[in-house]
């Protein structure tokens, strides 16, 4: 194949994979039920052979689907039939520590822990923590736009990514936001249009991201509630109190049951939900707030208030909380993780709607999630080798996510539309909104040959060319579920 050549002499080999066997590993990202084998993938070490593949590969008119650690939830990074997969993961070098300014330039491949690692040592840190922040990469963070359980009080990474390294989709690189340490850029917001676009824009190789002084002072609470009603009752408190803790979970017993069996953290298995917090700042300022935080809890009906007796059994903790997706498997041979928002004010409501569709269903679901800014990931516990029951999951999951759009929110907090859930985006948006979210994309790749068939539901193609629609398999499931 004339192709594979062709990228090899820009990558290299050793940074070309071709053999089926190798293939396999980029069929799919996090969300495993939906496989396409690539063509090629290609693992470039620079900006310049990023650049050169995207030339190539619209030259010889082949889909480019960008990908990062693939820990994405949402088929993402899913390949489409004779695309190339370009790899980010071997641009992984730190390129700037900036601490005057406060900034860091890094390649797409740096994984989001290692730049809170690469700071400790001179009392810095990087804000935005997804639950999978030991794996996940930057690059996939920005196309995302990730949160993790402390965006409650320091926000997303659109909030911390201020300036990037594009490749467009001619091939052209391309420098958007702030170079250095300017406080804002001038003209248009480009770095709001890329962070979250999902792959659709362009590739991202280099990221200049902003990075905070350690917290003085970090005060971690956990409190056990009889139901989700008191502890969804207690995140309203303590939000409309004007507390704003770093971050609130919650997690209900099925989740907790999970967690415990995976990490042996001393928590009670009695109990209905449980709330983990972290309150940080200075010293005088955790405490005053960590106190009106408790007398909330207590208020709402905690059974239970403790703090971690060291460091360690914080750590603990957290460990449980951000390893709760994997922890399923303790408790479920397979299970289906969706993610959407809803006004905080509508936990316990919407909690109530989603145990219901699962007894309906026969399934169930555990619930842990970002309770302070009403982000949901609800976790269908299915059995694959059972006939039928991940489709059963499939549709629990759309089911959950029109649930949250009835109550006032959205499909995705931060794990974006992707292949997945791209079937919703016409009951949240109407034909015209996502015409102009298309014209935005078309502005940017009028060729649509970045990441082709994901967020928008159907082939909305610039120019309106035509084309044999595939339907999303939850349409399908939608309708053999009517018929």
């Amino acid at each position: 194949m004339a192709a594979v050549s062709d990228f090899i002499a820009i990558v290299g080999e050793r940074n070309t994979i071709t053999e089926g066997s190798e293939l396999r590993t980029y069929e799919a990202d996090g969300l495993p039920g939906f496989r396409v084998r690539p063509a090629v993938v290609v693992l470039p070490e620079t900006t310049e052979q990023v650049a050169a593949c995207v030339r190539l590969a619209r030259a010889l008119g082949m889909p480019i689907v960008p990908r990062g650690s693939g820990t994405g939830l949402s088929g993402g990074a899913l390949p489409v039939e004779g695309c190339v997969v370009i790899g980010l993961s071997r641009m992984k070098a730190i390129l700037e520590v900036d601490l005057p300014n406060r900034r860091m330039r890094v390649q797409p491949g740096v994984i989001n822990l290692n730049i809170s690692r690469h700071l400790a040592a001179a009392g810095y840190y990087y804000a935005p923590d997804p639950s999978s922040q030991s794996v996940c990469s930057i690059g996939g963070n920005v196309a995302e736009n990730s949160g993790g359980a402390h965006c409650l009080k320091y926000g997303f990474t659109v909030n911390h990514a201020v300036g990037a390294t594009i490749v467009t989709a001619e091939g052209d690189i391309v420098s958007v936001g702030a170079h250095g340490g300017e406080p804002d850029t001038l003209g248009y917001d480009l770095m709001g249009v890329f962070v979250g676009s999902e792959g659709l824009l362009g590739i991202v190789t280099e990221v200049l991201v902003r990075i905070l002084r350690t917290p003085q002072a970090t005060r971690t609470i956990f409190a056990t509630f009889p139901t989700t009603d008191e502890a969804g009752a207690a995140v309203s408190s303590i939000i409309s109190a004007g507390i704003v803790p770093a971050a609130i979970e919650m997690m209900d017993q099925l989740a907790i049951e999970a967690i415990v069996a995976a990490t042996r953290v001393d928590w009670p298995l009695d109990v209905g939900a449980a709330l983990l917090m972290d309150v940080d700042g200075v010293a005088a300022e955790v405490e005053h707030t960590a106190d009106a935080a408790i007398a909330a809890l207590r208020a709402a009906g905690a059974i239970e208030i403790r703090s971690p007796r060291d460091d360690g059994e914080r750590a603990l903790m957290w460990k449980g909380r951000k390893g709760a997706f994997a922890a399923m498997g303790r408790i479920s041979p397979n299970y289906y993780v969706q993610d959407g928002v809803i006004p905080r004010k509508e936990i316990v409501a919407v909690l109530r709607d989603i145990a219901r569709l699962a007894s309906e269903a026969g399934l169930r679901v555990a619930n842990v999630f970002h309770a302070g800014d009403g982000n949901l990931h609800p976790l269908i516990l299915y059995d694959g080798r059972i006939p039928g029951q991940e489709a059963l999951a499939e549709r629990v999951g759309g089911e959950i996510l029109k649930t949250c759009i009835r109550y006032g929110g959205s499909i995705t907090g931060e794990h974006g539309v992707g292949f997945d859930k791209a079937a919703y985006m016409g009951d949240l948006f109407t034909e015209d909104d996502l015409a102009t979210m298309q014209l935005v994309r078309c502005a940017f790749d009028r060729d649509v040959i970045f990441n082709p068939n994901k967020v928008f539901p159907t082939p909305r193609l610039c120019g309106d060319r035509p084309g044999i629609y595939h339907p999303h398999a939850a349409e399908l499931a939608e309708v053999a579920g009517r018929g």
